[in-house]
């Protein structure tokens, strides 16, 4: 499939965007624009519609009001299994079938599916595309590694080297982090931090709801509350202790260290 878009046009662009599920809103008037390079998060506390978000925006559901183009097709007037074949998603919840290697997990980002396709095997060129990604996050010497013995850490770079094997223009990220201890998440992150030099064309959307879960390599952020949009730009713009404090209805002072944020309550 050839996409829609030029190297200047957007890779989202969202207007008007409302997702209503048995007569509620789930998110409403939001209006999102994701070009090439940029690195997005989704912040907001439990309920306020991010993984209602992700989801539109990985051509998985669509919305009930409003437009939605991806890659610049139209959703409701493209074949969104096309669609999604440029679409990387990174969810820590993937079901695993049956134990595959690291490397036959990787595999399956060329198919789509959660095991091998029977019958399919690939091309010398495919396994070494898939060694490269697995090296480029770290598991050079786990390609072997069952997925059943993996750490959870482990399991969401493994994740990502999957996600990139169709080559997508767009990184959904679902919470990476979930569950990891203090190192393994330091060591996911400098993971996507790297893809910014890797693959500078790549935009990414993160969703998460912890500050200190956002890497470095951040770019814009949209605060999200009971659905509705609260900010949204530039993430130095965004991410302050004013606005965050409003996302979340509490107070806090955030601050910015190394590139990294951290959130406290405010005295």
């Amino acid at each position: 499939m050839s996409t829609g878009t030029t190297s200047d046009s957007p890779l989202v662009d969202a207007r008007g965007l409302r997702v209503t599920r048995g007569g509620r809103d789930l998110v409403h008037e939001v209006d999102l624009v994701v070009r090439a390079g940029e690195h997005w998060a989704l912040l907001g506390p439990n309920g306020a519609g991010k993984s209602t978000l992700l989801a539109v925006l990985g051509a998985t559901s669509h919305p009930s009001a409003g437009s939605v183009d991806l890659l610049g097709r139209r959703l409701g007037r493209t074949d969104v299994r096309e669609l999604r074949e440029h679409i990387g998603h990174v969810d820590p919840r993937h079901r695993m079938l049956t134990p595959l290697s690291v490397l036959d997990t990787v595999l399956t980002g060329l198919t789509g599916t959660t095991d091998l396709m029977m019958r399919w095997e690939p091309t010398p060129e495919q396994r070494a595309l898939a060694l490269e990604h697995i090296a480029d996050v770290g598991l050079r010497d786990r390609s072997d590694a069952s997925w059943a013995v993996l750490s959870q850490g482990e399991r969401g770079r493994t994740l990502i080297a999957r996600a990139l094997m169709s080559e997508p223009r767009l990184l959904l990220l679902d919470e990476p982090a979930t569950g990891l201890d203090v190192a393994a998440r330091e060591h996911l992150l400098e993971t996507v931090d790297a893809l910014r030099h890797r693959h500078p064309e790549l935009a990414s959307v993160m969703v998460t709801h912890h500050l200190e879960d956002l890497p470095a390599s951040t770019s814009h952020a949209m605060l999200l509350r009971d659905g509705g949009v609260v900010a949204a730009g530039r993430a130095d713009d965004v991410i302050t202790s004013e606005a965050v404090s409003a996302c979340f209805a509490f107070p806090l002072a955030i601050t910015r260290t190394d590139g990294r944020w951290q959130a406290r309550r405010a005295d």
